[in-house]
């Protein structure tokens, strides 16, 4: 709080000085207590016993990890008085670490190793280590990864471990990883593995109250999971980037009740201007020379739409991913957001009003829905997660086409329908919407998608094969969909209409332009343009998209 005496300024968090330091009024309380309930249905809460049940996993895997560094050291011939005290770490970070992670969540964890350990041995001899363990089940190393990760389920819980190998002899249980200058003996893999932990740390040291930011980030989470933009991969933001925005909610509202952070949550980034940055402290120099952000720089970080930069040495953008149509679709998110806050404190809502799922498929005219098979679930689950990783490029060369504004892509993938498709294998589809600009004084505009759509099928095939996981019967097919044919693609259950739009489509910009297949050779429309595949092989004629405005398109 403020001090009396002349000379002392007032302390707050971070850049800048808060918007409001009023305390919370009652109905804000009592808000808080209706948004509470109103989230436990969901799974937002685990009881005491799951938590313990995490507590002990955590505690075996802890042990399995000391007595490993300690039996590795003999095997390399280290004095008895060296292993005695060489310890090892286990530290969580992520949504666990916050203390907002949900029922059966997965936890972040980072393995943290004395210097005679190697990270080739946390990969093969603590990896086989785990092979043997009866409690572990679905056991795989992904060593070329950004954050190179081992992933596996301990009695039934989900743990992504990451590595990290510290130049000291020996680990002390008080070992504090938020010193920038244990960073300067690391590796790049090793300060990537230990800067999970650092941010959420930080994040935690740079709130004012933490129980009141963790009941706002499990709400802000939820919704943002609940409307479709919860996904780093795809464009949108992971769970480090939310913690952030809502702790500078925090910040900018010291004092505020959640349910009140909830409602300046999206009155701050309905209103925020991007690309400026969010901070949570003033970026710090250090004399390690690692790569940060910083746009006066790097030539590449001046293109960041949305930077939300982490509030540690080396500083980084955790929201690189976002593009201009998944930055707008977030915006308008907020904006309706802030709409219903604002009618839940007048009285006129309720919370449940907020996790309302967004009506993906009668939100946009027209889809583009990709579809990805193999025939293996072994095969299966590589390619999906190939294909997946890769969507973000074909996001951003649709943003590039100047007739379009919008490509939205749903987060979730849908299993292929045996009963509607006769097809063998596994299969995963993908729908991104599409919102087509207004053409004026034009008769007919051909947009032809083709060669995007192709450009990014030759992508993946071309990267599953330099990864050579490419089989000759995985396969990636595009089509261009019409909302009223989405039913070829999906059950019926899943397209049906709500009481009423989520968002309405005027605040769209949705074009007057009817989308005409032709074929290529011009042999003029298709009878059936729901199912029409711009790409299925490389020899496929594919249909140009002729977009007319002499007919207005009724709502499907």
């Amino acid at each position: 709080g403020a001090s009396r005496l002349p000379n002392h300024t007032p302390k707050y968090y971070g850049v800048t000085s808060p918007i409001s330091v009023a305390p919370p009024k009652y109905v804000d309380l009592i808000q808080t207590q209706r948004l509470i309930e109103t989230m436990k249905p969901f799974g937002v809460f685990e009881d005491d016993r799951e938590l313990n049940h995490r507590l002990i996993v955590l505690g075996k895997l802890n042990k399995l990890v000391n007595d490993w560094i300690v039996k590795l050291g003999k095997s390399k011939n280290l004095p008895s008085s060296v292993l005695e005290n060489a310890g090892g770490k286990i530290f969580t970070f992520g949504s666990y670490r916050l203390g907002v992670h949900t029922k059966g969540s997965d936890i972040d964890a980072l393995c943290v190793a004395p210097c005679h350990v190697k990270r080739t041995d946390f990969f093969q001899s603590f990896f086989q280590l785990l092979k043997h363990q009866e409690e572990v089940k679905n056991l795989r190393a992904i060593e070329d990864a950004y954050v190179p990760v081992v992933k596996f389920e301990f009695d039934g819980i989900e743990i992504d471990l990451v590595f990290a190998r510290l130049s000291m002899p020996t680990i002390s249980d008080n070992l504090d990883l938020g010193d920038d200058l244990s960073l300067s003996t690391l590796n790049i893999k090793c300060i990537r593995s230990i800067n999970g932990c650092r941010v959420t740390d930080e994040i935690l040291r740079l709130v004012p109250d933490r129980e009141n930011f963790r009941v706002a980030l499990r709400a802000i989470k939820l919704w943002a999971k609940r409307r479709g933009i919860y996904s780093n991969m795809l464009g949108f933001l992971g769970g480090v980037s939310w913690a952030m925005l809502v702790a500078r909610t925090c910040q900018l509202y010291p004092n505020a009740s959640a349910s009140a952070l909830v409602n300046k949550f999206f009155l701050v980034f309905s209103k925020w201007e991007w690309p400026n940055p969010v901070l949570l402290k003033q970026p710090e120099d250090s004399s390690l020379n690692l790569p940060i952000w910083d746009p006066r720089v790097n030539i590449s970080d001046r293109y960041h739409v949305m930077p939300i930069i982490t509030p540690i040495y080396p500083q980084q953008n955790s929201s690189y991913n976002v593009s201009t149509s998944t930055l707008a679709v977030m915006v308008e998110e907020f904006k309706y957001g802030l709409e219903i806050t604002n009618e839940i404190f007048q009285g006129k809502e309720n919370w449940i009003k907020l996790f309302e799922p967004l009506n993906f498929f009668q939100k946009y005219k027209h889809y583009i829905v990709l579809t990805a098979s193999a025939p293996t679930k072994e095969h299966y689950v590589q390619w999906i997660g190939l294909v997946e990783s890769k969507i973000r490029v074909l996001v951003t060369s649709l943003e590039k086409n100047k007739f379009i504004t919008i490509a939205h892509v749903k987060p979730e993938s849908f299993t292929g329908n045996h009963e509607l498709h006769e097809q063998t294998g596994y299969v995963s589809k993908w729908f991104i919407g599409i919102v087509f600009r207004k053409v004026e004084n034009a008769e007919s505009v051909n947009i032809d998608l083709t060669q995007v759509i192709q450009s990014f099928t030759d992508t993946v095939y071309r990267h599953a094969s330099n990864l050579n996981m490419l089989k000759e019967s995985m396969k990636i097919e595009a089509a261009h969909v019409k909302r009223k044919h989405l039913h070829y693609f999906l059950p019926e259950e899943t397209l049906q209409k709500r009481k009423k739009q989520s968002i309405p489509e005027s605040s769209q910009n949705t074009s007057r332009l009817q989308c005409k297949l032709t074929s290529s050779d011009g042999s003029g429309s298709r009878d059936r343009d729901s199912e029409t595949p711009l790409v299925s092989s490389p020899s496929t004629k594919i249909p140009k998209l002729n977009t007319s405005t002499a007919e207005n398109e009724r709502s499907a």
